[in-house]
């Protein structure tokens, strides 16, 4: 089905790839079918979207949760001009339909699409529905969820598609174990300083010969965690602010230290990861930690709290997992049974669904 759909995303990459999965489904079944995607300047939108061949339109827009008093005045303030140019770029674009993948720039856009009596569909990763979405819940006409928790958030309007994940994530091959293991660290799209800090402290801890380090720090840590590592044994590290190809970087580890937002636990289990979790403590209704006990207690996951988390406990878990290379094989196989192969064909026959209606 030929459509144009507009896309919101934003902030982080746990936003923008499933609105990217989407997108790519969408493209598939259709290549003369338009995809627009319209986010802010300071996101990595900016980055991420046009990586993947698509067009990105940006808008003014800010956030009004957790940013403190001053912060939540600024965005009330730039909230008129968001929904002058979401309309503006509604009415130009004319889309079948409005879909909102995440971020503060999902709730102007979607907003001003249903006031227009344009359709939109709101994607949703978590058990509790994000702040912008739970306000959206009454204006969309659909909800695509991964979790069933969040039905009671969107009534009729909501159906458990899954948390789109791109297909190349699919397609990456069981790995082979050779003699040097092959560490993945990230800690989300902009990195996580408790990660950084914590692996740079295990390093002298860590037998150099036998592991392959590919470290994404964001660009606030890149340059002293790249100078601890050029001090360290493991002075060929490849350590970078951002990993624009997460699909290769997967391909080639054996093992991933990670946060456990709800698109990275999508994208191990489609993969076929095995994973060293480090939940962010300070996730919304402590999501994150739920999110990897889940997959620890499916065998795919091993779980450190942060505030268990130090230079030698880190190092004691990476060195119990690489020195059993049965062990990392039972947990990859055990991500699989996790993944949800159909959730951005789903996503996006919703998304013909409401086209169909306008």
């Amino acid at each position: 089905m030929k459509m144009k759909v507009l896309i919101a995303a934003g902030g982080t990459g746990g936003h923008i790839y499933p609105g990217i999965a989407v997108a790519k489904e969408i493209s598939r079944r259709d290549p003369a079918s338009e995809v627009l995607f319209v986010g802010t300047a300071r996101g990595l939108e900016t980055k991420i979207v046009p990586g993947n061949g698509f067009q990105l339109s940006l808008i003014k827009s800010a956030g009004l949760k957790n940013v403190g008093f001053v912060g939540k005045l600024k965005g009330l303030l730039i909230l008129p001009q968001s929904f002058l140019e979401a309309r503006r770029l509604i009415r130009d674009f004319r889309p079948d339909a409005v879909v909102g993948a995440g971020g503060y720039v999902s709730g102007p856009v979607l907003l001003t699409a249903s006031l227009m009596r344009v359709p939109t569909l709101v994607m949703d990763s978590n058990a509790l529905p994000g702040f912008t979405n739970r306000r959206l819940a009454p204006f969309v006409t659909k909800a695509a969820l991964t979790f069933e928790e969040a039905l009671p958030y969107f009534g009729k309007k909501g159906l458990v598609t899954g948390n789109p994940v791109r297909q190349e994530f699919f397609d990456i091959a069981p790995k082979e174990r050779g003699e040097t293991v092959n560490l993945l660290i990230f800690g989300g799209s902009q990195g996580a300083r408790a990660i950084n800090n914590a692996m740079t402290d295990a390093l002298g801890l860590l037998p150099a010969d036998k592991l392959r380090i590919t470290h994404q720090t964001g660009e606030s840590d890149f340059e002293k965690i790249r100078e601890l590592y050029a001090r360290s044994e493991f002075k060929t590290a490849d350590v970078r602010p951002y990993i624009t190809n997460m699909v290769d970087e997967f391909a080639k580890a054996d093992l991933v230290v990670c946060r456990a937002g709800a698109t990275t636990c999508a994208e191990l289990a489609a993969a076929g990861k095995a994973a060293l979790m480090i939940p962010l403590p300070t996730a919304a209704d402590d999501h994150q930690r739920k999110n990897a006990e889940a997959l620890q207690a499916a065998g795919a996951a091993k779980v450190i709290l942060q505030r268990d988390l130090a230079g030698e406990s880190l190092a004691n878990e990476i060195l119990s997992l690489i020195e059993s290379g049965e062990r990392i094989t039972a947990m990859e196989t055990a991500a699989r049974r996790l993944a949800r192969r159909d959730a951005a064909e789903a996503t996006v026959d919703l998304i013909e669904e409401l086209a169909r209606r306008n």
